[in-house]
């Protein structure tokens, strides 16, 4: 099963299309642009884990059958149900809690 490769940051909305090398996505592949991640000092407003880079799925089939036009990426829009203002308490709870220790 393949990553969603979701098309956009759950907090601020912005556009993160399927090579950005700035979108993060955490284990249940909540999706935040580098920026957001950093005002959420790496904890998901979701799940309270941490965030790694998203991979990039490739244009090219190097392998037959594998690749973005084999597996399209998402283009359904997930927006959060959090505000970063309404997250402090939580953030600050957990923030200096090693993500593997979470």
């Amino acid at each position: 099963m393949a990553l969603e490769i979701r098309p956009n940051c759950e907090l601020c909305d912005k556009n993160l299309p399927a090579r950005a090398s700035d979108a993060m996505i955490c284990t249940y592949e909540c999706t935040f642009c580098r920026d957001c991640v950093d005002k959420l000092c790496n904890v998901c407003p979701n799940c309270g884990g941490g965030f790694v880079p998203r991979p990039i799925r490739p244009e090219k089939a190097w392998r037959k059958g594998v690749s973005v036009n084999h597996q399209p990426v998402s283009d359904k829009r997930v927006n959060s149900k959090y505000e970063l203002s309404d997250l402090s308490d939580f953030i600050e709870k957990i923030k200096d809690i090693s993500p593997e220790k979470r």
